[in-house]
């Protein structure tokens, strides 16, 4: 495995935010794939008190070498002051999976077809 791949999660206040990440970040082929996972209920420091809320995860699929890029494009879309991003690294899985991850991730051929 040549690659390296991270399970990229942020959570959000609503499923809407949360699609938005999502499709934002499969669009710029930042994650090859997105889950939305939700409600989850979350408990959290903030601001010196002890906080409860109803959140939604988005989980990516992605390679270490797009994680800076995706973990900027969450900082920017996201309505947070401090948005949770966290990679987890992959350590097995699939080969026909991990291939498709790189292939979605990586550069795209945009030359047309000879047809």
């Amino acid at each position: 495995m040549a690659d390296a791949y991270v399970q990229v999660t942020t959570t959000t206040d609503s499923r809407a935010e949360a699609a938005a990440l999502a499709k934002s970040a499969v669009t710029e082929r930042l994650a090859a794939c997105a889950q939305l996972v939700g409600p989850v209920a979350s408990t959290y420091w903030w601001e010196g008190e002890i906080e409860a809320a109803e959140e939604w995860m988005v989980v990516f699929k992605t390679t270490v070498d797009r994680f800076d890029e995706l973990a900027s494009l969450i900082t920017d879309e996201h309505s947070y002051d401090t948005p949770e991003i966290i990679a987890t690294p992959v350590v097995a899985g699939s080969m026909d999976y991990l291939a498709w991850v790189a292939e979605q991730t990586g550069p795209q051929d945009t030359e047309p077809d000879d047809a």
